[in-house]
């Protein structure tokens, strides 16, 4: 007889893939479905005679504890399905439990998140419907999602972008925005923006100043704003409200109160409808 797994084992499934994140919950439904099936019979004759007796308490004998054991594992080596089914529930039951604070979050950092006069813009600065990314210069997500983030903009005139630095990936994701911030005071935030993204190298101070210098941009005056104190207490305040709202990936979209995580392959598709959507219905925090 194969011996059982312990907790330690069982531990290093859940922290292996994403998947097994649930193994607890897995099993305790798991449990629940081998003594009873759709209407409430039971399975099998051994599973009424593991609870047979049972104290009050819920507390088992090791005979019983062998026996419920047995049951599920059985169950579970004939319905695997069970695992993705119960995996795909638990997350669409998270994704709203995280919309619903986030709607609530948002309410609170409303002001600073689309309204912040220092904060980078693309498209059109009075547009109707705003949009705002939290974004890394090295995420390759966030690399990828640049073309839909454009032909959005070139496609929907009545749109307000706004980026929201939040290097999380490394030192230099922290000077590639700094110095995104300061070709902002040289008009020329969306340009670098979009040179920074195309850009197959790593994002740094280096790779930062030689795009700078491509667009023309005065490099001393550059230097200078991207070492200020205004440059890092924007990108801390970003950090902020990301955190606030609880946003710890990139990149992040936001479309009103809408929340698009990551950059699927449909990105500009999901863009454009829930822009047209709030567009419609209005925003009650944009």
């Amino acid at each position: 007889m194969p011996t059982r797994p312990t907790m330690s084992a069982l531990c290093a499934l859940a922290t292996r893939r994403c998947a097994f994140r649930t193994v607890p919950a897995m099993l305790g439904l798991a449990a629940l479905l081998a003594f009873a099936g759709p209407q409430g019979t039971m399975i099998s004759k051994a599973s009424a005679q593991a609870t047979a007796g049972a104290p009050a308490a819920g507390t088992f004998s090791p005979e019983q504890k062998s026996a419920i054991e047995g049951i599920v594992k059985e169950y579970l080596l004939a319905h695997p399905e069970l695992f993705l089914e119960i995996q795909r529930i638990l997350e669409a039951k998270l994704e709203a439990e995280q919309a619903e604070k986030m709607k609530a979050a948002l309410k609170d950092v409303a002001d600073g998140l689309y309204r912040d006069p220092n904060a980078p813009v693309a498209g059109n600065p009075k547009g109707d419907v705003t949009v705002v990314e939290f974004f890394d210069y090295n995420c390759g997500y966030c690399k990828r999602g640049l073309g839909d983030l454009v032909k959005l903009v070139e496609s929907d005139k009545n749109v307000k972008v706004v980026f929201r630095e939040l290097p999380i990936l490394s030192k230099g994701s922290d000077e590639a925005a700094r110095a995104a911030l300061a070709a902002r005071k040289q008009g020329k935030y969306w340009e670098f923006h979009r040179a920074m993204l195309d850009f197959k190298g790593q994002a740094n101070e280096a790779s930062a100043l030689k795009i700078a210098e491509k667009l023309g941009l005065d490099i001393a005056k550059l230097k200078t704003d991207m070492a200020a104190d205004e440059a890092k207490a924007e990108i801390a305040k970003v950090r902020e409200i990301a955190q606030k709202l609880g946003i710890n990936g990139t990149p992040h979209f936001l479309v009103g109160d809408r929340s698009i995580p990551g950059a699927p392959e449909n990105l500009f598709e999901q863009l454009a409808s829930d822009v047209g959507e709030i567009r419609k219905a209005g925003c009650q925090v944009c």
